[in-house]
């Protein structure tokens, strides 16, 4: 079942490099060689483009995955090669922030397997709860809570971040206790008010269930929590935000200023031209949006203190005032730091696709973009701690809604991935 529109697959972005392959006149010798070498992982890598909804489709079929479906997928040769990721329009920008893949490369393989983990409920202990559980395709790989639910309804303390454009992050959660995607896929499991399980609970009831045994013995050797979150990270690392309007727009700003008699001795700046052209009509920014992309992007709205970069989050953790009005309020970052500069401090969250991931917050108290940007205008609620990015903005109603029409500009598709299609039972 796909939820979300794939990437478009542009100009040929999706290439196959062959490193080892040299074919020259001289000999079927030559020929067999690189035949060989390309069958060879360590020297066969493949360019994808993320967002390809074909690393997301899930193991060819209908209905659970059988025994014989997935000894035809392992099989595959293809589905081991090494692939080297290209980011999407406006994300690849922070390629140099891609993180994990030295110690975790990528392999359709083991995105599959991360997939079927990813969505499967019998990763908790009573088999009610997933990742999707609080990371929902549908509900921007979030949940429309206000904190997560776990096991018999229980309610967590924070609210559920979004699982998208994790290639781009290093720790994970709120307060950045996990110190690698890895690490935080399999915190949940033994969460006792998320998946409520033990890490050695579910690598047991994995082994037992035939098409995942077979999958982690093909590519772990066994079954073994750590190879558990290896794969659900591979899987979330592909999943990221396509272009948005905000992308095109920007691609644009590039070019608009250029005379027709600049393009005419450069078809390379031309045809360049013509693509940004043909993105920004296609997904045009509104002028109030625009208007809004000023006030984000200087001194007025302040945003870009923490907003920046590829993915428009700084990857650090800041004080902002929310919940400290309270006597028992989260301490956020200071408990994994110790430093009290990071007294209910929190990991900047992306303005990618934000619109799509209401309630805001660490604490899911804040219910639309609107609210979020009257709080940012007062100041904040003063404290102690705050952080001296935070200051009152004294925006008016139209530049409030302004910034509301940018974030919502900022939105692009997912992957088209495959929810349902997990392993059967036996």
């Amino acid at each position: 079942m796909s939820l979300t529109a794939p990437v478009p697959n542009h100009s040929d972005r999706v290439s196959r490099s062959y490193p080892c392959i040299r074919i020259v006149p001289a000999a079927c010798a030559s020929i067999l060689l690189g035949l060989f070498c390309l069958l060879s992982n360590p020297c066969y890598a493949e360019e994808v483009l993320l967002g390809d909804p074909s690393l997301t489709a899930g193991v060819p079929g209908s209905g659970p995955i059988s025994m014989s479906e997935i000894e035809t997928w392992l099989k595959d040769e293809r589905n081991f090669v090494e692939l080297t990721p290209q980011l999407p329009l406006g994300l690849s920008q922070g390629s140099s922030q891609i993180t994990g893949l030295d110690e975790n490369p990528l392999t359709r393989a083991k995105i599959e397997l991360g997939r079927q983990l990813y969505f499967d409920t019998r990763l908790s202990l009573d088999s009610t709860v997933s990742c999707a559980s609080c990371h929902d395709p549908s509900m921007g790989y979030t949940a429309q809570t206000k904190t997560g639910i776990g096991i018999k309804g229980q309610a967590g303390g924070r609210n559920s971040p979004v699982s998208f454009n994790r290639i781009l992050s290093d720790k994970q959660f709120w307060d950045g206790r996990a110190g690698s995607l890895e690490a935080q896929a399999i915190g949940p499991i033994e969460n006792p008010i998320e998946m409520g399980f033990t890490h050695e609970g579910v690598v047991k009831r994995l082994a037992s269930i035939p098409v995942y045994a077979k999958q982690f013995e093909k590519i772990f050797g066994s079954v073994t929590i750590d190879a558990v979150g290896q794969a659900i990270a591979a899987f979330e690392r592909v999943i990221v935000t396509a272009p948005s309007p905000y992308d095109y727009n920007e691609q644009w700003r590039a070019f608009k200023n250029l005379e027709p008699e600049d393009l005419e001795d450069d078809p390379e700046l031309a045809e360049l031209y013509a693509d940004a052209a043909a993105g920004v009509k296609a997904h045009p920014m509104s002028e109030s949006a625009k208007r809004g992309r000023e006030i984000f992007f200087t001194e007025k709205g302040n945003c870009t203190a923490c907003h920046v970069g590829a993915n428009l989050a700084d990857e650090k953790y800041h004080n902002i005032g929310v919940g400290m009005d309270k006597e028992d309020h989260d301490i956020g970052r200071h408990a994994i730091s110790k430093d009290d500069v990071d007294m209910g401090a929190f990991k900047t969250p992306t303005i990618r696709n934000v619109a799509l991931t209401a309630p805001y917050m660490h604490d899911g108290s804040v219910a639309t973009l609107e609210e979020v940007v009257e709080w940012y205008d007062k100041g904040g609620h003063p404290s102690k701690h705050l952080s001296t990015k935070i200051k009152p903005l004294n925006l008016n109603d139209a530049e409030e809604a302004d910034l509301v029409e940018f974030m919502k500009a900022c939105t692009g598709p997912t992957p088209a991935v495959e929810t349902s299609r997990l392993p059967a039972d036996a």
